[in-house]
């Protein structure tokens, strides 16, 4: 939320997000800037001052390519992620609006939103949610007014993002998915 603070109020057509470890996360932004050619360069201005490292990769073809497509990871081992597939209204806003809702009760650990031009946005998001805090959370899901689905248990996520699916250190066997498309 401090971040959104900072940042302002571009449009945001792309924000992924995944927590690493103690009080750092990779963010993977993008702006549609419209202030003339001066714009990103205040806006990374902006963000440097506020203790945020910025790394513009506007002009970069493999971030553009490819790494916006696998920001990801796996949490620290032994921890309670649940991970929910959100369907957001695509108006400014919408995403400050629901970090005001959680109000920092579950640590983000996972976020992925793009803008692809729709009336809701598809957001996919990763919480560290303790199972004695498992009613308050559901209850908070609920109430948020936002239509989610529990992605905790699909394969999908279990196979690339979970640490319970990749412990096994000791075996360097490949694991794969097929996506067929007709």
């Amino acid at each position: 939320l401090g971040f959104l603070d900072v940042l302002g109020m571009p449009a945001v057509t792309e924000f992924n997000y995944r927590y690493r470890t103690g009080t750092q996360a990779n963010v993977f932004i993008g702006l549609a800037l419209d202030g003339g050619n001066a714009e990103p360069e205040q806006t990374i201005t902006r963000l440097s001052a506020a203790g945020y490292p910025v790394t513009d990769l506007s002009h970069n073809e493999l971030a553009r390519l490819h790494l916006r497509h696998m920001v990801g990871g796996i949490p620290p081992q032994g921890a309670e992620e649940r991970v929910l597939r959100f369907k957001f209204p695509e108006r400014p806003g919408a995403l400050g609006e629901f970090l005001r809702k959680l109000a920092g009760r579950w640590s983000i650990s996972l976020f992925h939103y793009r803008n692809h031009g729709a009336a809701y946005a598809r957001v996919l998001a990763g919480f560290f949610v303790e199972p004695a805090d498992e009613a308050d959370f559901t209850q908070f899901l609920n109430a948020s007014g936002y239509p989610f689905t529990d992605e905790t248990d699909n394969p999908a996520y279990r196979t690339f993002l979970s640490a319970s699916e990749s412990s096994d250190a000791s075996a360097c066997r490949p694991r794969s998915a097929l996506n067929a498309m007709s």
